[in-house]
């Protein structure tokens, strides 16, 4: 199972102050904070149980208003400052909201920049809306974690319809699964198979990370039919690549798909 998301509030200018709500039919409201600029637009999809509030959210942001480039981050239903209930939370239910912000506040292509969680959400959102994506980036991408994340005691104790809890070691609360996004993850599991996407696509990887193996970025750029796959691995890297050098490589790599 991965650990809750680290998230840090830095002293970023960031462009803005305040998030802004967008109102699903259904009533949910998802925070999110969007600059307008030239495109295609930046997106960023945080790992689980994270925010857009993670330093690596943040920067891309700051450095996104500073080139002029429109850039969009948000917290999925039940995160950060977007109302709900976690546990009703899954990888369709958080993908259809990120596929609804993009709809209502990026009018071109985008850049799907994806963290833990947030990379298997990058492909799901992806494939849903192949004709919007310009490429994909991954930072320790996590496809299919509800599969290898978890041992046959977990995965039993999920199928019966339990809440299971880790230790976590990025805050004093435990981490929980709850059966609903276990039951959905597992539907959305795509290393398995050929997974039919054709733009670029950037893993970076820290092979020091204790959560998400590395070498899950090379069977995931195995499974992408994409030809244009780059895999950089950062040899004393964490599973957060949250370093001043690591989120400077991350920014050289959206600099370079410009």
């Amino acid at each position: 199972m991965l650990p809750v998301g680290f998230a840090v509030r830095l002293g970023h200018g960031w462009g803005m102050t305040q998030a802004c709500f967008h109102a699903l039919p259904d009533g949910r409201r998802i925070a999110h904070r969007f600059t307008p600029g030239s495109g295609p637009a930046l997106v960023f999809l945080p790992g689980y149980m994270s925010d857009m509030a993670g330093s690596k959210a943040a920067a891309m942001f700051d450095w996104a208003v500073a080139r002029g480039r429109a850039c969009l981050l948000l917290d999925y239903s039940g995160c950060g400052e977007s109302p709900g209930d976690f546990a009703e939370g899954s990888l369709s239910r958080w993908r259809d909201e990120v596929l609804a912000l993009i709809a209502a506040k990026c009018p071109g292509d985008v850049v799907l920049v994806g963290s833990s969680m947030g990379g298997w959400l990058m492909l799901l959102v992806a494939l849903t809306a192949p004709e919007r994506v310009r490429a994909l980036v991954g930072i320790a991408a996590a496809p299919d974690f509800t599969e290898w994340g978890h041992s046959a005691a977990q995965k039993a104790e999920l199928a019966a319809g339990l809440t299971i809890f880790e230790g976590n070691p990025y805050g004093p609360e435990p981490t929980p699964t709850h059966p609903l996004f276990w039951r959905d993850g597992q539907a959305q599991r795509l290393l398995d198979a050929p997974i039919a996407l054709d733009c670029p696509v950037r893993l970076l990887h820290g092979q020091a990370d204790p959560d998400v193996p590395w070498e899950l970025s090379l069977r995931l750029a195995d499974a992408l039919r994409s030809a244009d796959v780059q895999v950089t691995l950062v040899k004393d890297g964490d599973h957060r690549l949250s370093r001043e050098q690591d989120i400077a490589l991350l920014l050289r790599i959206l600099a370079a798909l410009e």
